[in-house]
C-alpha cells in the first residue's frame, strides 16, 4: 500500500489507516482484525485514551504484543476522568498531559507513541503550557512527535505558529468539505492532515438508505443529502467503482493529507477500505465532478 510522510516528521504512514474507536469490546475480535489489517499492510492505529475510559487502549495494546515495532502507533490526550469526576472534563494541562501519557503507554504495553495528539482544544486553553508539556515529552523520548485534532480554526492557526505539531486530525469527507479551506496554510506550515470519517458515518457506502436520517448530515436537509448521495452514487457507477472507494479516494487526493483512518468493526468492512488502496488516484475530471455536486461548505464558529 502507497505511504506518505506526516508533515515535517519522519512517519511514512499507510494511505488508509486504522480507526480504532470502532472495534468492539471484546479482545479476541480486536486482535483478529487488528492482525488482518497488519498482514494487510495497514502501519497506522489511531486510538484515544478517552475511548472506553482505557478499555480501547487497553485491547489495542494486547492486539499489538509481539507486533509493536510493526506498526506507527498514534494516541490522544486532554480528556479526564475519574474520582470526582461526573464524566470526563477538559484538561489540556502539562501536569495532566504528562500523567495521561504515561497511563497511555501502560495500557498499550509500549514505552514510546509514535504521535500523540491533544483530543480537542480551545483558544481559552493555556496553550503554551500544553506545547510545552508535548515539547518536554519529545524530549524524554516518550512521543516522537506530536499534533492536535481539531475543527477549530482559531486553535489550528495558534498552534500553527507556536508549536512543532506534524498534523492535524480532521473530520473530512465528500459531504465535509470543509477543512478544504485550510489546507493551503497547512501545507505552507509543512504540516499534514489526518482525515477521520470518510464516508461521513456510512452515508457514502452502499448501505446509506440505512444511515440517513430525519436530521440530514451537518447543513445538508434529508432530501438535499438523499438526492446529493444519489448523484454521487451515479458518478461512482460510472467509474466502475463501489462508492465507499470513491469517498476515500477522494479524500486521499488531497496533497495535505498524509492518510485517512476509515474504522472497520469487522473483516468485511476492514476489506472493502482497504480496496480503495488498489484503485488509482482520481483523474482532476472525475474530482471536479464530485465537488460540483457537493458543497464547499467553511467553519462558521471558532475562527477568531
Amino acid at each position: 500500500m502507497k505511504t506518505n510522510r506526516i508533515g515535517s516528521s519522519d512517519l511514512y504512514v499507510t494511505e488508509i489507516g486504522f480507526g480504532c474507536m470502532s472495534l468492539s469490546g471484546k479482545d479476541k475480535e480486536n486482535e483478529r482484525i487488528i492482525h488482518e489489517a497488519i498482514d494487510k499492510g495497514v502501519n497506522y492505529f489511531d486510538t484515544a485514551d478517552l475511548y472506553e475510559f482505557g478499555a480501547n487502549e487497553e485491547s489495542v495494546g494486547k492486539a499489538l504484543r509481539g507486533k509493536r515495532e510493526n506498526v506507527i502507533l498514534a494516541s490522544k490526550g486532554g480528556n479526564e476522568w475519574g474520582e470526582g469526576i461526573d464524566g470526563w472534563r477538559w484538561n489540556p494541562s502539562k501536569e495532566h498531559l504528562k500523567k495521561a501519557v504515561k497511563k497511555s503507554l501502560q495500557r498499550l504495553g509500549t514505552d514510546y507513541l509514535d504521535l500523540y495528539q491533544l483530543h480537542g482544544g480551545t483558544i481559552e486553553d493555556p496553550i503554551d503550557e500544553t506545547i510545552e508539556a508535548f515539547e518536554e515529552l519529545v524530549q524524554e523520548g516518550t512521543i516522537r512527535y506530536y499534533g492536535i485534532s481539531s475543527i477549530r480554526p482559531n486553535v489550528i492557526k495558534e498552534y500553527l505558529s507556536r508549536s512543532n505539531i506534524v498534523s492535524v486530525m480532521m473530520q473530512y469527507s465528500l459531504l465535509d468539505r470543509r477543512p478544504e479551506e485550510w489546507f493551503s496554510l497547512l501545507k505552507e506550515n509543512d504540516v499534514s492532515v489526518i482525515a477521520r470519517g470518510p464516508v461521513a458515518k456510512g452515508l457514502l457506502t452502499s448501505r446509506y438508505n440505512d444511515k440517513v436520517s430525519e436530521k440530514g448530515y451537518l447543513s445538508y436537509e434529508r432530501d438535499e443529502l438523499i438526492k446529493t448521495i444519489r448523484k454521487l452514487e451515479q458518478i461512482a457507477e460510472e467509474k466502475d467503482m463501489p462508492l465507499n472507494e470513491v469517498a476515500l479516494r477522494y479524500v486521499l487526493s488531497a496533497e495535505t493529507v498524509a492518510c485517512t483512518v476509515p474504522g472497520a468493526s469487522d473483516s468485511s468492512q476492514l476489506k472493502k477500505n482497504l480496496l480503495a488502496s488498489k484503485q488509482a488516484d482520481l483523474t482532476g475530471r472525475t474530482i471536479e465532478e464530485l465537488q460540483e455536486v457537493t458543497k464547499l461548505s467553511y467553519y462558521e464558529n471558532h475562527r477568531k
